[in-house]
């Protein structure tokens, strides 16, 4: 049997080893330690492996599901670095009050949003995965409802040889990871959900170094299936197998046709009766390894002033 390799630089190179999150025992709204997507929690960087802090009460305990893997992997594999951020204590200090109130319109959150004044504190840091995406020697990390500026000075401190870029997208009210959002396919390329634009301040580095921003098509739903309390945008939810090569939701047909005329060959999968487990294709998967090393994607911004 073939022993395990961690390596992990980015969201494209040929993917080789993948953790696919289980549905089995799932409850909503959770009553049990068993969750499905494992991107949320895990962020794989290079050979290490590190576990987030979660900000979200109902999940702080799921880490342990991974803890049989990780113990696995660091048996078979001599260069793997299991990590944890600290975990948060999650008491009252982080999250201001009433924010999620029903009383609330998406007016008064969309003007929260463009102030970057969201639910979450800067208590503690706090920080999921999955608001975390790979490009080589950076890490771009969305601040919004699941990260905080503290998390991201965090990670900053955590990965001293990597630039990580804070992104936050004024359109969405409700910011909850960024792989609905913003959706990396190969070097010089990413998917832009068009209701929440990049903002043009903080376009310039990809715009410096050759990369090409596109709207990402129209879902094929109008609203998500029952139980979901994601919005139809995991339509972009994608999983990258590699530069040439993605799997897109089966009925979501306007996100395959553009990844057609994009030039990538298009594999079909059935999971959107899975969503309210806890999202799409990307959201439950987890990187253990892929084909390639770190490099430089942003040359520019290693350019001395």
């Amino acid at each position: 049997m073939q022993k395990t390799i961690v390596n992990s630089w980015n969201e494209w190179d040929p993917l080789r080893h993948v953790i696919v999150g289980r549905a089995d025992d799932c409850h909503i709204p959770p009553r049990s330690l068993r969750w499905m997507p494992p991107r949320d929690v895990l962020l794989t960087v290079g050979s290490e492996m590190l576990e987030a802090t979660m900000s979200y009460r109902c999940r702080w305990f799921e880490y342990l599901n991974y803890r049989p893997l990780m113990q696995q992997y660091f048996d078979e594999d001599p260069n793997f670095r299991h990590e944890s951020a600290p975990k948060p204590r999650l008491t009252d200090a982080d999250y201001h009050p009433d924010y999620l109130s029903e009383k609330i319109g998406d007016a008064k959150r969309l003007a929260w949003a463009a102030k970057k004044f969201f639910v979450t504190t800067e208590e503690e840091p706090l920080f999921d995965a999955a608001d975390v995406l790979r490009f080589g020697r950076d890490l771009v990390v969305q601040h919004g409802f699941t990260t905080n500026l503290k998390g991201i000075e965090w990670l900053r401190r955590h990965f001293p040889d990597h630039r990580v870029h804070t992104v936050n997208f004024p359109g969405d009210p409700y910011p909850i990871h960024i792989d609905a959002t913003f959706t990396p396919l190969r070097p010089g390329l990413i998917l832009n959900n068009p209701h929440r634009r990049l903002p043009d301040d903080q376009r310039k580095m990809y715009t410096d170094n050759g990369w090409e921003i596109v709207d990402a098509a129209t879902p094929a739903h109008n609203t998500p299936p029952p139980l979901c309390y994601s919005s139809p945008w995991l339509s972009m939810n994608l999983l990258v197998l590699d530069p040439k090569t993605v799997y897109v939701e089966k009925s979501e047909v306007y996100q395959a046709e553009q990844m057609d005329k994009l030039g990538m060959e298009v594999v079909e999968v059935e999971l959107r009766d899975a969503y309210a487990f806890g999202g799409g294709l990307h959201c439950c998967t987890a990187d253990v390894y892929r084909a390639g090393k770190c490099e430089d994607y942003f040359p520019s911004l290693s350019i001395l002033p």
